[in-house]
């Protein structure tokens, strides 16, 4: 459990059919009990689970071990969600650039200043109500926070105030920078093996 002495995060990434909801792959990052997860997930698929298998998976429960509800069950609930299109997510993909419309980062002002997307406008999720007049309902609205929680949040704030074009990005900026950091490097790199011509 998160509030236990000496919990640590994981994260899980899904590979799911968006058609039928069929669990096709899985990956865990993390310290203690990630092998204890991969080995359900890879059962599940050898048996064609699909992601209501994730949401209804039942095992032993004792705070020293995990929560109530096993991070197996919360990388479900998020799953299903989303093929009910309940949960929009979009992606970051640094080569393509960032999207098309309003950029919101709702960490708090200390995140945020630590680093962030760039052209992200900084609207910590406790000031979200109070500052919705600052947004345009008609303009596509990306989200995102540390790890997808807060942005789930958010998301669903707006949604209910008839912001319908709303995403939250998947796995959150702590997914994401060190991917981004590791992309600016190789294209400093690219950049000093490019030959330089010299005209005479």
């Amino acid at each position: 459990a998160g509030y236990f002495p000496g919990a640590r995060q994981m994260t899980i990434q899904l590979v799911f059919s968006p058609e039928n909801g069929r669990l096709l792959g899985a990956q865990i990052v993390g310290e203690e009990g990630v092998d204890k997860r991969i080995d359900v997930l890879s059962e599940i698929i050898k048996n064609h689970g699909t992601i209501r298998h994730l949401t209804e998976f039942e095992q032993a429960y004792a705070p020293p071990f995990s929560s109530a509800k096993d991070p197996i069950n919360m990388a479900g609930f998020v799953a299903e969600n989303i093929l009910k299109g309940k949960h929009r997510i979009w992606n970051y993909f640094p080569e393509e650039g960032l999207p098309k419309g309003l950029l919101i980062d709702v960490r708090t002002p200390e995140e945020f200043s630590h680093g962030a997307l760039q052209h992200a406008q900084n609207i910590p999720l406790d000031d979200l109500r109070s500052r919705m007049h600052e947004l345009n309902p008609n303009e596509p609205i990306f989200i995102y926070c540390q790890s997808g929680l807060r942005g789930y949040l958010a998301q669903r704030i707006l949604t209910q105030h008839g912001f319908h074009e709303t995403f939250n990005l998947s796995g959150g900026y702590a997914t994401y920078h060190p991917a981004f950091a590791e992309f600016q490097s190789l294209q400093s790199e690219k950049e000093k093996q490019q030959p330089v011509a010299l005209g005479v």
